[in-house]
């Protein structure tokens, strides 16, 4: 790999900090995992192999995910497991008192030169950095779920994140096979699980008021707007729907009227009810949680190739 970062260590064993080592590893990286969590190699290696055919498909060698023992080492400690670390990938539980906690060690035993990303969700990096000496080094670099997969990485810095570790992130991420993208500002949530939430919440409504279900709402999003916006966001979307005069002209003559069904969307709670019929109605989604995760994932990989959106390196298989 060409990239100067040798040694990753992923703070956090949980299902995205899986991701992460997984997507590390088939990129010739030594991992360090380490999470006080007992028992957390098993679930991990359980883990690794269970993502391991998706990044066959992607081209990537796997062997160092179930192989091979010198690539990947777990460590309890965290000062220890920072130690020789090149870059450093936190995906701790989302509260900014522990996440201040963890960088404030890890900033302490790390090597100077390596590179600091939390993979927070929402939490600004201005606010984990806090408690550091030298908060110019930490950016948030959050995935989408799961990271091994899906391209999307934001780069999001902190108020006194330095220029220049942007960069390196931006870099390092690229290496991954990813597509950072770098925010301008920070912002709760960021971008897209903002985007996420608010879709969320619609759907949501709708569900619990009995228009469709949440199979039905699904077949609507994937067979609409999901279609669309795998080509072109919502804002090309638009400026196509405008005719030849594009985005001006759509917002000229639609853009009142979808301001105003802006008032009209809905507000819902995860009350007792609307959690018990949305649990209900998961269950009918027709496979365990596993096997609905296999297909998504083939179905991605799918995407992905007709849109020649997959690294330069992917090899022309497919899951099986």
């Amino acid at each position: 790999m060409d990239t100067d970062y040798n040694n990753a260590t992923v703070v956090g064993g949980g299902v995205i900090g899986i991701s992460w080592a997984a997507l590390f590893l088939a990129h010739g990286l030594h991992v360090t995992i380490t999470d006080p969590e007992p028992g957390i190699e098993p679930l991990v290696r359980a883990g690794l192999a269970e993502v391991a055919p998706t990044l066959s498909a992607l081209g990537l060698p796997t062997s160092d995910l179930t192989d091979r023992t010198d690539a990947l080492r777990f460590e309890p400690d965290l000062a220890l497991a920072v130690a020789d670390a090149d870059v450093v990938q936190e995906n701790g539980p989302e509260r900014a008192d522990l996440k201040q906690q963890l960088w404030a060690q890890i900033e302490d035993a790390a090597p100077r030169d390596a590179l600091f990303a939390s993979s927070s969700s929402g939490i600004p990096a201005t606010t984990i950095a806090a408690g550091m000496r030298q908060p110019e080094r930490l950016l948030i670099g959050h995935p989408f779920n799961p990271p091994h997969l899906v391209p999307l990485v934001e780069i999001v810095p902190g108020e006194r994140t330095s220029p220049e570790v942007v960069r390196q992130a931006v870099d390092f991420y690229q290496a991954m096979g990813k597509q950072p993208q770098v925010l301008n500002k920070e912002i709760g949530g960021f971008v897209a699980n903002r985007l996420q939430s608010a879709l969320f919440r619609e759907a949501v409504h709708l569900v619990a008021i009995g228009v469709v279900t949440e199979q039905e709402l699904d077949d609507i999003v994937t067979s609409s707007i999901g279609m669309r916006w795998a080509v072109a966001g919502p804002f090309q979307t638009f400026h196509l729907g405008g005719g030849p005069g594009g985005l001006p002209d759509f917002l000229v003559h639609l853009g009142k009227q979808l301001e105003a069904s802006w008032s009209g969307l809905g507000s819902p709670t995860f009350d007792d009810a609307t959690v018990a019929l949305l649990s209900e109605q998961a269950a009918n989604f027709g496979g365990t949680v596993e096997e609905l995760a296999a297909e998504r994932d083939a179905k991605e990989i799918a995407l992905m190739r007709a849109l020649d959106e997959l690294p330069n390196h992917v090899q022309k298989e497919s899951i099986r």
